[in-house]
């Protein structure tokens, strides 16, 4: 068990797994939660842990707020925290990343055949009836993608000059899933700070801090902007039978300028749209549209076809 980058439905990490279990063994207890020291601002969104200087787990509240938040604090300096990031980060996070023993496991499961969460129903009912439970502090690189603001922020921060997770890393490498898409290629292209996956063909247009996959046309815009790609790969011929039909190629259509914006799978753009969020709005749900906007971020939903000239 090596490292290995860690995508769930809402967090992204990357965790040495092979050292998790090590330091379970060496517990020897029935069950051990990964453990994300965090501050107050974001703890009451979590299942909180307060541990012994051991790092036994002695109590286990589910997003605790006000004063029943307080009690959990946890002095992490004895975990390996310094002073300074222990008084900064006092509470310790559930990370959902959970080793059994195997015996332990299939008892609880078996005595609440109710249950449905772990955080709520099995830990706590774990410590109820004596079970030893230990945390395992992690500390290195993570994020919460739960929300679309977090989901664009992880994602854009990808393309930063030094982003704080690098797919490059000689120690652990991440490699794309082979999709056996053409390379990508750039015709007189400007771009910068962005990444870009295989299948893009960018032609004569603007592409300033992206995650892209999909052909961009001629004189488009690109800024600060998420493209999902596609299930599908179109070539020219079949791009321009859809034309001919009047529909709209899977691909972001010429003159077209998009900023502060994530792109689903197989969106379509015609030419000359504008996706700018002209009004600045922050929360709206346009789904009968193809799109919503979260945190001033527009969406545009999956599969949907933009027409020619649409302004957003």
């Amino acid at each position: 068990m090596d490292q290995v980058l860690i995508l769930s439905g809402d967090q992204l990490y990357r965790m040495d797994y092979a050292a998790f279990v090590a330091a379970h063994r060496a517990s020897v207890a029935a069950l051990t939660v990964a453990a994300l020291p965090v501050d107050s601002s974001v703890a009451e969104g979590f299942g909180l842990m307060r541990t012994d200087a051991t790092g036994r787990i002695r109590e286990f509240r589910e997003k605790p707020k006000g004063e029943a938040l307080e009690a959990m604090r946890v002095d992490t300096r004895a975990l390996g925290l310094s002073a300074s990031e222990a008084e900064l980060r006092p509470f310790l996070a559930s990370m959902g990343i959970y080793v059994f023993e195997r015996d332990t496991l299939f008892q609880l499961l078996a005595s609440h055949p109710q249950a449905t969460d772990f955080g709520q129903d099995i830990i706590p009912a774990a410590l109820a009836i004596g079970q030893p439970l230990q945390s395992y502090l992690f500390d290195a690189y993570w994020e919460d993608i739960g929300s679309i603001n977090a989901f664009y922020d992880a994602n854009l921060a990808l393309a930063d000059e030094q982003p704080a997770f690098i797919f490059y890393d000689e120690q652990a490498p991440i490699y794309t899933r082979s999709r056996y898409l053409p390379p990508s290629q750039i015709r007189e292209a400007r771009v910068r700070r962005s990444v870009l996956s295989e299948g893009c063909l960018l032609d004569r247009c603007v592409i300033d801090h992206c995650v892209l996959r999909l052909l961009v046309e001629e004189g488009a815009v690109l800024e600060d902007t998420l493209v999902m790609g596609a299930d599908s790969y179109e070539s020219e011929a079949e791009r321009a039978l859809v034309r001919s039909r009047g529909g709209v190629p899977l691909e972001i259509g010429a003159g077209s300028v998009v900023k502060r914006a994530i792109l689903d799978k197989n969106v379509r753009m015609g030419t000359n749209v504008q996706v700018i969020n002209k009004d600045r709005v922050q929360e709206a749900d346009r789904s009968e549209l193809g799109f919503t906007i979260r945190s001033g971020i527009v969406v545009i939903e999956k599969n949907t076809m933009v027409a020619d000239g649409t302004v957003i």
